[in-house]
Formats: C-alpha cells, structure tokens, sequence
C-alpha cells in the first residue's frame, strides 16, 4: 500500500486541483457542483482529510485558505495501479489489462505506442506467468 491511498470522493476533488490551483474550497465545490451535490462543509472536510494524507499543501490568503498539489496526477495514478497489481494474482494480469483496453477509449497513436511496448515486452516474455500467491488465496493450481 502507498501512503496516497484516497478515495473515490478524493480523487474527484483532486483531478479539480491538479487541473486548477490555487484554488479554494469554495471553488472546488462550485465546479463539481454539477457532478456531485456536495454541501461546501463536505468538500472542507474531504481537503482536509487530503491535507492530512500529504496530498495537498495549504496557505492561508486573507481570510481563505488556498490549495495545491502536494503528489502529481501521474504519480497517484501510477500509485493506484500499482496497489491494484499488488492485490491481483500475477497470473491474471493480462486478462486486466486486456479488460482496461476493450472497456477504454484510446487514441491510435497511444495504441501505437501500446503496440511498440507489447512488442518489446513479447521479446522477454516468459511462456507461462506463475502464481506468485499464498495457498488458498487464488483459484491457480500450486
């Protein structure tokens, strides 16, 4: 587990941050007033569990507070998927990844760059991808 760990409301608040900042609590809530029905004291109190994790600094401006990216988008999503792979079978991985692919939209040229990478990657690939598990903790065979 990293430490960012964040969550679903978490992570809408961030992706408001990483896009715009400074920015102020009130800010935050009028932009995802569309998307979520958030009171202003809901959006407070999700900075300030962010705070706390160290994903967001804080400066006091007057009589408001503004806020900043402490952790990248790029880095948190990497985070993510790393915790996710950390809980998954490496036996299943390919079968994810497949799933991620037929339910996303992607541009040709991040394909193309996909396609490169799977080429490398087949080149050093091993035949069979072995269960790395604790008995009893997934449906392979040991």
């Amino acid at each position: 587990m990293h430490e960012h760990q964040i969550s679903p409301a978490e992570w809408e608040i961030m992706r408001v941050i990483w896009t715009t900042h400074p920015i102020t609590s009130k800010e935050i809530n009028a932009i995802l007033k569309e998307k979520k029905e958030w009171k202003l004291a809901t959006t407070k109190t999700l900075i300030g569990r962010l705070v706390k994790k160290g994903m967001l600094s804080t400066e006091k401006k007057g009589r408001k507070y503004e806020y900043r990216p402490l952790v990248s988008e790029k880095e948190s999503i990497d985070e993510s998927i790393d915790d996710l792979l950390d809980q998954m079978c490496d036996t299943k991985v390919g079968r994810s990844i497949e799933t991620i692919l037929e339910k996303s939209v992607i541009s040709k040229s991040d394909l193309e760059r996909l396609a490169t990478l799977i080429e490398k990657k087949k080149a050093v690939a091993p035949e069979i991808v072995k269960c790395t598990c604790t008995p009893g903790q997934c449906s392979c065979v040991h």
